[in-house]
């Protein structure tokens, strides 16, 4: 049994168990993992974030994401501001621009005295091989056949990949019906997260994102990044854009192809507590279930 220090936050209602692997000893399996995820059985969240001390001198912090099924992903932008928020409350350090380690590469969030972060997401790739998504050109618009009906999307990689597709009303869109069939075609090696993007104006946008390994979240800063790329790159938005999501809005900023993609937004603490995880935690009548849980919405 593991006894473990948690801490709870979300990024515009995308929400996190945040566990500080610099002051206590974590190895958790994916078992565990999941518990921890479960909105039942465990603490409940879309990502658990595992914060550890940097392993090569250029940057102050590793960063470790893990989706609610279990397995690790490379990046995730509003956890991101939330990793910021959590080593500044937690005395971790005192820099308000931090130098993260992540699998898709370095970041630097910066905490601004609004109490926003800023956070500076990398350029982002539409190289197929580098996505990855097998494709026979690199043309930015690519059809994919889901289902028995062919849908246009723009795949691209903000450190993780997303495949973004343009509709005229974001409420209607078959996120939950649509969403898991693109995140597992076969088209994409490693899944993909599937955006829905709605062009309100050249500065405003509304999206819903089905992430890879968490299902629909109330929010996604990497989804936003990519709905923005997507949508400057093929000339239907503004260098700066406010993307709306059932969570709340982000600003995202992309100059232009070979730039770096900056996103601001908030970043709040729920609570802090502690769990006990055994390595089965969940009841054997209930391991086949989804760990994602399917977006309950009321109107």
């Amino acid at each position: 049994m593991t006894r473990l220090r948690f801490t709870k936050m979300q990024g515009l209602g995308n929400d996190f168990v945040v566990i500080d692997g610099v002051r206590q000893q974590v190895a958790l399996t994916p078992a565990q993992l999941r518990h921890l995820a479960d909105r039942r059985f465990g603490v409940g969240c879309d990502q658990v974030l595992l914060v550890e001390a940097a392993g090569r001198d250029d940057v102050d912090f590793r960063y470790r994401i893990f989706n609610a099924d279990g397995l690790e992903v490379e990046q995730c932008g509003n956890g991101a501001r939330c990793f910021v928020k959590f080593v500044r409350d937690q005395g971790l350090t005192t820099r308000r621009a931090i130098r993260v380690d992540t699998a898709a590469g370095v970041i630097v969030p910066v905490l601004r005295d609004d109490g926003d972060v800023a956070v500076d997401m990398g350029v982002p790739r539409f190289e197929p091989a580098r996505i990855p998504f097998l494709a026979d050109g690199d043309a930015v618009v690519q059809p994919l056949d889901v289902a028995g009906s062919t849908v246009l999307i723009t795949a691209v990689s903000m450190g993780n990949p997303h495949a973004v597709q343009q509709v005229a009303d974001v409420d209607a869109a078959p996120v939950t019906t649509q969403g898991p069939l693109i995140e597992r075609h076969p088209r994409f090696p490693q899944r993909v997260n599937a955006g829905y993007m709605q062009v309100q104006d050249r500065a405003n946008i509304r999206l819903r994102v089905w992430e890879r390994g968490a299902g629909e979240t109330l929010a996604c800063g990497t989804g936003a990044c990519a709905a923005v790329v997507t949508g400057v790159l093929r000339g239907m938005l503004d260098p700066v854009v406010s993307v709306a999501m059932r969570g709340g809005a982000l600003t995202i900023a992309w100059p232009g192809p070979g730039a770096p993609v900056t996103m601001t937004g908030p970043a709040t603490t729920v609570f802090e507590g502690e769990i006990d995880l055994h390595d089965e935690a969940i009841p054997p009548a209930c391991a086949t279930t989804d760990p994602r849980q399917p977006l309950q919405t009321h109107t």
